[in-house]
């Protein structure tokens, strides 16, 4: 027979099906019955990704929720007499809250910007508290 009309059995590419069954022991070839996994068969798979999702939301994803609604509190906080640090790195004090999402930020004397809100990273220290200017 020539090579080409060669079955993959004889050319020892797929062995013959006699060798299949030495490789399946008897106990898990009778665990594989007609009844299928349970519901508690199920439950007992899926409790270790439970207990790791658990886990990783108590460790990582709620104290970065809590470090995230600090730092937006933080920054809607920030006032006029602020000292500032943006996320660029500019240290200056707010001197005017243009609206709610810009501050305008002194760098230097006689040096403004304005600054994104978002654009925050962090206050340093808090100033004073504006005083009303007296009604004449």
């Amino acid at each position: 027979m020539p090579r080409a009309q060669e079955s993959l059995f004889e050319a020892r590419i797929v062995p013959p099906l006699e060798f299949y069954p030495l490789f399946i022991t008897p106990a898990f070839a009778q665990a594989s019955g007609a009844t299928g996994f349970g519901s508690s068969d199920m439950l007992i798979q899926f409790a270790p990704f439970i207990v790791i999702f658990a886990i990783m939301y108590f460790l990582i994803l709620r104290p970065q929720q809590r470090r995230a609604k600090e730092q937006r509190d933080m920054v809607q906080g920030a006032r006029r007499g602020d000292v500032i640090v943006t996320t660029g790195g500019l240290i200056g004090k707010i001197t005017k809250a243009t609206d709610d999402t810009e501050v305008e930020v002194e760098v230097a004397p006689n040096v403004r910007v304005r600054v994104v809100r978002s654009g925050i990273g962090s206050v340093r220290a808090k100033g004073e508290p504006v005083k009303d200017a007296p009604s004449k």
